[in-house]
């Protein structure tokens, strides 16, 4: 990327657009942003300027132009107001007056401009110790920063450090005073820090097409008064591994389902098997998410002859049955193991274990006594 280019990448990211944004923005790869962003920990870099005295693009390009004209370093500093010792340097260290060129001139000032001084951590090696040492028992920043002011050891000037440094001092890995690995210490474990303006409201998302809401399903599925009214979902794992998990709101009796992709082409066709298995009386109606594994809901009620609705995107309380079944889940597939090892037969008997153990939520009777 030019470096114009790049300038227009940070002005983006600060002003809250995410990675596949920027990148349809630009027409450059997600993945060339992401290492444009990278360099600097998602932090965008200060701007470099230089001091009022120095010399400016205007005045390289006035000395670039007096020596082309084979104008003398005194008459092109007298032109200037400047002293000849200014100009003489300039043209000195940048080739001489056969190689001067305002361009590079300019650049290499930049270049030069700003000195950073070593971070605080890089300075007080005590304090980058004991950050370290925080930062191995996953504790945050802010809980760091706020720990070392009540513990200082009677030197409060030495360990006082904020939580914003130590931020940087993660991110910004040019910096090498904490291993590149501890920001997986961190709670949300980015590799890079994420704007406070950053929203996906109003960007461009995958759409389910003709996707019926959930304020849409008939009342007695939202009371429980019914059998048959299911909430569904994907538990993901392992490998791009995964399986899809149907839990009847009235009796949270579970069907779990045997899935090689989560692909709308294959999960369609496996709840329309699925559904030739379960019971009769759980065929009424379907609440997902708004997962595009079920973008050809249409053929799901064709075929199994059921209404299909959808909750409100990041809205998972709206299917509070699923997921809290899926919890109790985990306990056989637990989070990270490979799901496509489980054959169906395997996964019909942890959904026969999970609907033979007693729910407080039904009185302590078992979902098969509440299906019955």
């Amino acid at each position: 990327m030019s470096d114009a280019m790049k300038d227009d990448v940070w002005r983006r990211w600060r002003a809250g657009e995410s990675i596949s944004v920027i990148a349809r923005g630009i027409r450059k790869p997600p993945g060339s942003v992401f290492s444009v962003l990278k360099q600097h920990g998602g932090i965008a870099p200060t701007e470099r300027r230089l001091r009022a005295l120095h010399l400016q693009p205007m005045e390289r390009e006035s000395i670039s132009r007096g020596i082309s004209a084979g104008e003398s370093l005194r008459t092109i500093a007298a032109t200037m107001q400047r002293p000849v010792s200014t100009i003489s340097r300039e043209v000195a260290r940048n080739g001489g007056r056969m190689a001067y060129r305002a361009t590079a001139a300019q650049d290499r000032a930049l270049a030069q401009a700003r000195r950073p001084q070593p971070c605080l951590l890089a300075r007080v090696p005590a304090l980058q110790r004991k950050v370290i040492e925080l930062l191995e028992l996953e504790w945050s920043p802010e809980q760091i920063a706020g720990h070392l002011r009540l513990h200082h050891d009677d030197d409060p000037v030495a360990l006082t450090i904020s939580h914003e440094t130590i931020y940087r001092s993660i991110f910004i890995t040019r910096w090498k005073v904490i291993p590149r690995e501890l920001c997986k210490k961190l709670r949300t474990g980015r590799p890079i820090r994420k704007n406070k303006q950053h929203t996906v409201k109003g960007q461009w998302r995958s759409q389910i097409i003709d996707a019926r809401p959930i304020e849409d399903r008939p009342a007695d599925a939202t009371d429980r008064t019914t059998l048959g009214h299911l909430e569904g979902d994907l538990i993901i794992g392992s490998n791009c591994s995964q399986v899809a998990t149907l839990v009847d709101r009235k009796s949270r009796h579970l069907t779990i389902v045997k899935l090689s992709s989560r692909h709308t082409a294959v999960v369609i066709p496996a709840l329309v098997e699925a559904y030739t298995r379960i019971d009769p009386r759980l065929r009424s109606t379907l609440t997902w998410d708004r997962g595009m594994e079920l973008a050809g809901h249409a053929h799901l009620t064709t075929a199994a002859g059921i209404d299909v609705f959808f909750a409100a995107p990041r809205s998972p309380w709206q299917r509070g049955t699923n997921e809290n079944t899926n919890k109790l889940l985990r306990q056989y597939l637990p989070k990270g193991t490979d799901l496509g090892r489980h054959s169906q037969q395997q996964l019909d008997a942890i959904a026969y274990r999970l609907n033979n153990r007693p729910r407080k939520c039904l009185g302590f009777y078992t979902p098969q006594n509440a299906l019955h």
